[in-house]
């Protein structure tokens, strides 16, 4: 079995199948770890979770868009910010109506942090300063503080260690706002959300070996304004 972990989705269902074709994914002997924000973005929310729950052994970190858009679906809120975050491409992705009850229990059932042979995945970040079980939720899905420290550090001592992991994964911030369309690592923190969300490419990467695929451009998947309009 191999250990997979993607970056944000987005949405961006034909990026997601480039990445497990490319990839070489086996839905049924493979782990995947998804760091979050699956929803919101590129039109096709619904078939991303339909083929997430295909997979065996999947393991859903929740994001700051799946939180707003789990919101959504159980009680109908609609905020403006959300609505022009990517919010109504995952309304529209339901035809307008409600979630499948199979996909809120799928986003319920997602967790703050996982955990893998002294590796830690988690959407936005933590304090590394504070024991995980001590930690807000809050930071969990919004901190940027972490990557910021991150490439900080990364610029004079590379070999630094954030917190007792002995590797960290995040999502949540666009590499591409750090100057790189590729997953970057910074210290011992990877960062792995590669802006397919906002016309990039969505990445998948092997955890053992490092070996990552991507998929193209998302802006070129979704043309004509199909993304976060």
């Amino acid at each position: 079995m191999k250990t997979f972990v993607i970056g944000d989705i987005h949405g961006s269902y034909k990026a997601l199948l480039q990445c497990f074709e490319r990839s070489a994914f086996n839905y049924n002997e493979d782990r995947l770890i998804v760091l979050g924000d699956i929803c919101d973005g590129c039109p096709q929310v619904n078939c991303c979770i339909d083929e997430l729950l295909k997979i065996k052994d999947c393991h859903c970190i929740i994001g700051n868009h799946d939180l707003w858009a789990l919101k959504w679906a159980t009680s109908g809120w609609k905020e403006n910010t959300w609505l022009g975050q990517g919010g109504r491409a995952t309304i529209e992705s339901y035809g307008g109506g409600t979630m499948p009850q199979a996909h809120v229990d799928f986003l319920k059932a997602a967790s703050f942090w996982f955990e893998y042979e002294n590796r830690i995945f988690v959407h936005g970040g933590f304090d590394p300063q504070k024991p995980i079980s001590l930690q807000d939720k809050e930071v969990f899905v919004w901190d940027r503080t972490l990557i910021a420290q991150a490439q900080q550090v990364n610029s004079v001592n590379p070999d630094y260690q954030f917190s007792e992991y002995k590797e960290i994964y995040i999502g949540h911030t666009p590499t591409t706002n750090l100057g790189s369309t590729k997953p970057l690592k910074l210290c011992n923190v990877w960062d792995m959300d590669t802006a397919a969300g906002w016309g990039g490419k969505l990445s998948i990467m092997d955890v053992e070996t490092k070996e990552y695929w991507q998929s193209d451009l998302t802006s070129e998947l979704y043309p004509n304004g199909e993304i976060r309009r």
